[in-house]
């Protein structure tokens, strides 16, 4: 089961924090970490909503999480079997974000590549992120 985790700037020094999302009935956004399953805050800090991130569940090659507004950067898969501009390393640059129900990429640095047509196929997509 996944855990479905928030980071957000505090109020009240900007620093990111990370953790579960609680939304007071004033409206009030608080990122929270727990001491154990049971509830019991360990840390509460008041953020602010506009800079609320979901994690995608997903991490890079280093093992860092990537989140909702994240900028990825990734190799260009080619179409048909070949490299896109063979003989050039082409780079993609794109922005994370949670749309129609799914975490996609939006945003590209550069519309010349051919992931851009792959991943609106769900399934494949999901698999090619995973390199």
């Amino acid at each position: 089961m996944r855990e479905i985790l928030f980071k957000a700037k505090r109020e009240d020094n900007g620093e990111w924090v990370e953790g579960y999302l609680i939304k007071s009935f004033t409206g009030i956004c608080y990122i929270v970490k727990l001491y154990d399953h049971i509830l019991n805050i360990l840390e509460k800090y008041e953020v602010d909503e506009n800079t609320l991130c979901q994690f995608t569940d997903l991490t890079d090659k280093n093992g860092n999480k990537i989140w909702e507004n994240d900028v990825v950067e990734f190799e260009d898969t080619g179409e048909e079997g070949y490299e896109y501009k063979e003989g050039f390393d082409f780079i993609n640059r794109a922005m994370v974000e949670f749309a129609e129900a799914r975490w996609s990429l939006t945003d590209f640095a550069s519309d010349n590549s051919g992931v851009m047509d792959e991943m609106y196929d769900h399934a494949e997509f999901m698999e090619f992120w995973q390199y």
